[in-house]
């Protein structure tokens, strides 16, 4: 486990948030962040699924709540970043960074070269988050992900995880 203090809008004091395995009995208070953070949120049962089969799944708790998660599945040299989500009222404090760069280490750490993941393009705040620690576009997926009016598309980002390419932390 590891933690870290974030400032805490509504509280004058840091708060320290630590970072650890997922667990089954987790994936309801996931599943609560998750729903009020997207409009086709995933369901308690895929985040279970990815537990079964072993992904690298991980969660922020601050004050014993949690407060974020993300969800990587590893094979054949790359990463992919399923999910990334950091619930709205601690957003923009750092603690989605930590857990990126988290879930990238461990990848790395676990051999894998390279880092994918697929994000909105309505959803600027994570593309800067991704774009500053060295992702780059590298696709277009057409009508990827659900959305209120149809379909949206998916920007493709990839980041090069060997040790001479490295994670780099740009300012946003």
């Amino acid at each position: 486990m590891s933690a870290a203090s974030v400032d805490h809008k509504d509280h004058p004091h840091r708060h320290l948030v630590k970072f650890r395995a997922m667990v089954p009995m987790d994936v309801p208070a996931v599943g609560a962040v998750e729903r009020a953070s997207y409009p086709f949120p995933w369901s308690e049962g895929i985040f279970r699924d990815c537990l079964r089969v072993g992904y690298l799944c991980r969660v922020a708790e601050m004050d014993g709540e949690i407060i974020a998660y993300g969800v990587v599945a590893m094979g054949a040299g790359e990463a992919h970043v399923l999910n990334l989500c950091v619930r709205g009222n601690v957003r923009s404090r750092g603690v989605g960074r930590q857990m990126l760069m988290l879930l990238l280490e461990r990848a790395r750490q676990a051999g894998m070269t390279d880092a994918f993941l697929e994000v909105r393009p309505s959803n600027p705040l994570a593309i800067a988050l991704y774009q500053s620690v060295g992702f780059v576009q590298v696709g277009l997926r057409k009508g990827y992900y659900q959305a209120e009016q149809g379909r949206e598309d998916a920007l493709v980002l990839k980041l090069d995880l060997r040790d001479d390419a490295g994670v780099t932390e740009r300012p946003c």
